[in-house]
Parts: structure tokens; sequence; C-alpha cells
């Protein structure tokens, strides 16, 4: 095969896409039948097969048991803004952007104690098993589920202090650069690093989407003086949500 030359079910594939992209094949309509892609492109029912896999494993279409594959419905790609962090008066990431995107948001959170595992350690550049605060949310916009994440702070900076639980106490909520403030900690820098991989089961179902599904991981990090005073996971459906980076020009 030469360059550029796609095997036949890639192109069959790459036909249904566009017409599905056009709305020639609009959401909740049935794609055609495996004989029906063989006689209208004339391939094997191998190739056929193959096309419509490819089609599964994107998200375009889905099966129903005893009733056939179809068009999935997709939503616009809301926006996740990424900006500037404020302080004083840092409120939060989450309710930051909520505020710049007139959204109304709502969060749950729950935070524990437990021994960092060696990737969070790595992060926080702290012995493996070195004791931090964990704390979980689930971040809602308008009812719905919107994001996930996961912080790490080690207790050897906040421990006994009044900012020791993130969404608890005089600064409860504040966000990290405020309640490092208070323990006379200046954050002065952070870093975020973006993937994409399969949701996991927990994290797909949290987020109302179906297991195996891309999402996005922002892996970020607050700094004081080069030292990790914070580290996250935060994690968005990647149907259903984009990641928008407006940074200063200094």
């Amino acid at each position: 095969m030469s360059f550029g030359e796609q095997p036949a079910y890639l192109r069959v594939a790459g036909d249904l896409r566009q017409k599905i992209v056009d709305g020639k094949l609009p959401p909740h309509t049935r794609l055609p039948s495996q004989a029906r892609i063989r006689e209208q492109y004339g391939v094997s029912d191998t190739v056929a097969l193959e096309a419509r896999k490819v089609l599964m494993a994107e998200g375009l279409v889905e099966g129903r048991s005893g009733s056939g594959t179809y068009v999935r419905e997709h939503p616009v790609p809301r926006r996740v803004l990424r900006t500037g962090y404020r302080t004083p008066g840092d409120v939060g990431l989450f309710r930051q952007e909520q505020a710049d995107d007139g959204a109304k948001g709502t969060w749950e959170a729950y935070s524990e104690q437990e021994d960092a595992a060696p990737a969070t350690a790595e992060r926080l550049r702290i012995g493996a098993g070195g004791r931090v605060m964990r704390t979980r949310y689930l971040f809602r916009s308008e009812g719905e589920p919107m994001m996930l994440s996961t912080s790490w702070e080690p207790l050897a900076l906040t421990g006994r202090t009044p900012v020791m639980l993130p969404e608890e106490g005089p600064l409860g909520g504040r966000g990290v650069v405020e309640r490092m403030a208070a323990i006379d900690i200046v954050v002065d820098n952070v870093v975020e690093e973006v993937r994409a991989r399969p949701g996991l089961a927990e994290e797909t179902t949290a987020l109302g989407g179906v297991p195996g599904h891309a999402v996005l991981v922002v892996e970020r990090t607050f700094f004081a003086g080069g030292c990790p005073v914070e580290t996250a996971d935060v994690v968005v459906a990647a149907d259903r949500f984009r990641l928008s980076y407006h940074l200063p020009v200094k």
C-alpha cells in the first residue's frame, strides 16, 4: 500500500463518518446494515463489519440490543476556561471558571488523610508513603456532572494548621493560593499538563458517560519557591468539554 492510500474499511468508515458530521445521518438514525454497506460500497462483509467497528470505537454510533446500530447524539462541547490564577481573593479554579462563563455550578467534596502513592509522592517531591490530605470533588454545572478532581496536599506543610482541610475552616473553599498564603507559603507558579486517556469506569459513570470513552486529564501542580504544595488531577469528558486557555502575555 502506497503512502496516503487507506485500507478499504477506513475509506468506508470515513465516508459514513462524514455523513454523520454533515447531518445526512442525524442522531438516532439507524446506521446502514452490514449488507447495505457491502452493496453500497462494493466491499466484502469483512470490510463492512470493520468499518462499523471503527465508527463504534470512535463513539459515533452505538449498538442497541435486538434493534441495530444507531447514530449517537453528540452535544456541542462546552468550554472549560483555564485562565490566570487570581490572588488575593482566589476562590478556586472551578468557582472562577463558573463566574467567567456565567454558569451556575455546585460541587461536592470529601477529604481524608492517606499515605501518598508513589506517583503522587513523586509529583509532590516527598517520600513514598508520606502523609497527604486527599480531597475528591464532583463539580456540576446547571445540575449536570461536569468535572472530577482529586487533589493532594502534603500534611508536612498543612497538618495542624487552619487550612489542613481544603473545604473546611476559616478559609474553606478559598483556593490553594489564598489558603497557602494564610500559613506564610507564597505560591508563585503553577504547571498544568494535559493528556487524554480512556476513562475509568468510575470516572465515566460519575460524569454520566460510557465506560471506556476518552477523558481529558489536567495534571496540575502549584509551587512555592520551586517546592510543590498541591497537586491535582482534573478530569472532564473529552466528547462534552474542551479546555480553553487564556494566558496573559508579559
